[in-house]
């Protein structure tokens, strides 16, 4: 396990599936009889789609990133109520192109948030496949959803943007009184396990 801060080379934006493809592949932590199937699928989109898999027009389904968001006690983790959705999430989206899916995690988190000085925990600790349906002309697809865990500096004030209506930090019990959603609960459970046993963020990363 490893720790990308912000603006770090490796997160920069790219084209190239055999960036997605290495984040897919290199997928890790408890809990794997649950992702298994969904890495095999969204690996053979890949290799099917090619580039245009990162694109939100591909159907039947298109990658996306999200982030479970700690505090530095990683105690407890940031979650925001969709203003569409009107649901309680992590902070995540499509990759629009982006094949470095840690890097578009970290992009949609600090969006999403507010939050800057976060920094990315390699590799991934999740992977869910999801139907969704915006209403528009490509009908109800799938979003093939690489989640990564991410810390937020000490003192980290968030601030969201339009596209939810509340920012909450929340520990499980108190995240289990918001929503009943089990892909979210289960998601906040298994990255704070692994908040718990990563190594130290980058040295520097706090200063």
């Amino acid at each position: 396990m490893r720790w990308l801060a912000e603006g770090d080379p490796e997160l920069a934006p790219s084209d190239d599936p055999a960036r997605s493809t290495a984040r897919v592949a290199e997928l890790t932590g408890e809990g794997r009889s649950s992702w298994a199937p969904s890495q095999q699928r969204t690996l053979d989109a890949i290799g099917r789609h090619g580039a245009a898999v990162a694109s939100r027009a591909t159907a039947p389904a298109h990658l996306t990133a999200s982030a479970v968001v700690v505090d530095p006690s990683r105690r407890r983790v940031l979650v925001l109520h969709h203003a569409k959705l009107r649901r309680w999430l992590q902070p995540g989206g499509h990759a629009d192109g982006d094949h470095e899916l840690a890097g578009v995690a970290l992009r949609e988190a600090r969006e999403e948030t507010g939050i800057s000085g976060l920094a990315v925990l390699l590799p991934a600790f999740d992977l869910d496949v999801h139907e969704v349906d915006h209403g528009d002309a490509l009908g109800a697809h799938e979003h093939l959803d690489l989640r990564f865990l991410v810390a937020a500096p000490p003192g980290a004030r968030e601030r969201g943007n339009h596209e939810s209506t509340e920012l909450r930090w929340v520990d499980e019990r108190e995240l289990a009184e918001l929503t009943d959603e089990a892909r979210l609960l289960d998601a906040v459970r298994r990255g704070l396990a692994l908040a718990r046993v990563a190594p130290p963020p980058p040295r520097g990363w706090l200063s």
